[in-house]
């Protein structure tokens, strides 16, 4: 089966938990889920798992303080990975406008300048419209195994 790993930028918690059931969804179906809240460059450098980005948007778009790391040393640092499948799962609340969700749009930027490949559309989940992410997070999350 497919080993992924889930790259979480969480304040509240809410991508945290969402990360979390999706990890328990998905490892009863033989899938190797990692669960990364606090993730580090070299959390994706030495292999070649899938990786999903599970994160919340703070103040004006902006990354969550602990995947804002991880964030900055993929900007500078730009490790090739050439194909390596990725998605985006982000938390925003729509009330931001321009902003809205502008974490998942980063952090997608940043994984394209690696040469990753994107595998289906990002979810966006808006906390006006829902208060259990995780509801909208596994029927996606479902599909996008499928296709990678």
């Amino acid at each position: 089966m497919t080993a992924i790993r889930i790259l979480v930028g969480s304040v509240y918690g809410g991508a945290l938990m969402t990360a979390r059931a999706i990890k328990k969804e998905l490892e009863p179906a033989g899938h190797t889920v990692t669960v990364l809240e606090n993730p580090a460059l070299d959390d994706i450098t030495g292999n070649n798992d899938a990786l999903l980005v599970c994160t919340s948007t703070t103040g004006q778009g902006e990354v969550p303080p602990n995947l804002l790391p991880f964030y900055l040393a993929l900007r500078e640092q730009l490790p090739q990975q050439p194909g390596r499948p990725f998605g985006v799962i982000v938390l925003g609340d729509s009330s931001y406008g321009d902003t809205f969700c502008g974490a998942g749009e980063l952090l997608e930027e940043a994984l394209y300048e690696t040469a990753a490949r994107k595998v289906g559309d990002t979810l966006r989940i808006d906390a006006l419209e829902t208060t259990e992410p995780e509801l909208e997070a596994l029927p996606w999350t479902r599909d996008w195994i499928t296709t990678l």
